[in-house]
């Protein structure tokens, strides 16, 4: 048996006491131990988000688009561009290309359907650039006017469930005009450059479509979603008042010709959620920086009417045929060709290396301003605060 004299019962009685003091020191292994843990985790937690966050700018979407499409959209904008510099009026040829662009919102649906929206399309383009061209005149009444046909066009487009690219080309059309250096009188020239541009949108969607219904049966003509203030009234006002927003920042700043900041604006603030606004707003940043170095290389080249004029219809071939696909890839080539059809007319009168910084720059800031319009629009705090007040001023149908 063991002894249980003084000196056992001394040291079993220091045992306790020996492990407090161990535990009164372990705390300062712990907290280092505790916080290495935690910055590996965060760490890991970081890297996990930085490849989720490159998964979403990566990801290949599945498209059904035949060349057809895209070969077609590059003759509507490419043949008034060809036509100008035959007659030495390439700037003529570059109203008109803006025209063309509104074949890009021909439907899958059957002929007599795909052509009537398609023409009220091309009447709705031809009413904003004529906005866009007579708010030239009038600086102050620019945001204004930006504001008013942002709010009505999307509203229609959200009312008739116009698909994408929705109000985005409208209001590119009534920014351009706002920062053309026309005269007064040239204000009918113009619009009516636009016009035929429109109207040879309208035949080249004619005959293509006459073309490919033979082999491909036309999607039915969906009945139209039932109209709630919620949607077609509340998010189109916040998305003008935004794009107004934008374009008063850069009146502010005294950017020359900030026609792409509305345009950056409108692109990210229309998306479905947040996260597809986020990634909007990234994938938008990114193909422009990388398309703001081919625009850079395009312009160092010695680029003359037909030069311009063929490399606008390669550019819009391959932003339809990648747009749907992926699109940070389809803006590095959507950069070259915004920056060609409204800066062409005007090149070699200024340092390419400062129009490439001030797109930029553009860039980020409509991009800025709309990812901060989208944070709102998809808020519920936000909703429940102005909805109501709005519905009031504004009457709709129940």
């Amino acid at each position: 048996m063991r002894k249980e004299g003084p000196e056992y019962t001394a040291g079993r009685d220091r045992g306790p006491m020996l492990f407090a003091g161990a535990g009164r020191r372990r705390p300062k292994f712990l907290l280092e131990s505790t916080t290495s843990m935690t910055q590996t985790s965060r760490w890991a937690e970081l890297k996990r988000l930085i490849r989720a966050e490159f998964g979403h700018l990566t990801t290949i979407n599945p498209s059904d688009r035949t060349w057809q499409m895209p070969f077609a959209a590059a003759l509507a904008s490419g043949l008034p561009l060809l036509v100008g510099a035959y007659f030495d009026h390439l700037e003529f040829g570059l109203v008109s290309s803006l025209g063309g662009l509104v074949f890009l919102y021909l439907p899958n649906t059957p002929l007599y359907h795909r052509m009537v929206s398609l023409m009220a399309c091309a009447f709705a383009m031809n009413a904003c650039y004529t906005l866009g061209v007579m708010s030239h005149f009038f600086p102050v009444l620019m945001m204004p006017v930006l504001v008013f046909i942002s709010i009505l066009v999307t509203m229609l487009c959200r009312f008739y469930a116009v698909g994408i690219p929705g109000s985005l080309f409208f209001i590119m059309a009534a920014s351009i005009g706002a920062y053309s250096p026309h005269e007064v009188l040239d204000v009918p020239l113009v619009v009516g450059l636009l016009s035929m541009g429109s109207l040879l949108a309208c035949l080249i969607a004619f005959f293509y479509s006459v073309y490919t219904l033979r082999s491909r049966a036309p999607s039915p003509v969906s009945p139209l979603p039932p109209a709630t203030f919620d949607f077609v009234v509340f998010d189109s006002v916040v998305i003008g008042l935004f794009v107004g927003i934008s374009l008063l920042l850069a009146q502010i700043l005294h950017l020359e010709r900030a026609y792409w900041v509305p345009v950056s604006c409108l692109a990210v603030i229309q998306g479905a959620s947040l996260r597809a606004i986020w990634n909007k707003q990234m994938q938008r940043v990114i193909g422009t920086g990388i398309g703001l170095l081919v625009a850079w290389c395009l312009l160092l080249l010695p680029l003359e009417k037909w030069s311009i004029s063929l490399t606008m219809m390669v550019l819009a071939f391959i932003i339809e045929t990648a747009v749907v696909r992926q699109y940070a890839f389809a803006a590095i080539f959507i950069t070259p060709m915004t920056i060609l059809l409204a800066e062409a007319a005007t090149l070699g009168h200024g340092s390419a290396a400062t129009m490439i910084q001030a797109r930029f720059f553009d860039t980020v800031l409509g991009c800025l301003v709309g990812f901060s319009g989208g944070i709102c629009l998809h808020s519920p705090r936000f909703r429940e605060l102005l909805a109501p007040r709005m519905r009031r001023l504004i009457p709709f149908p129940k």
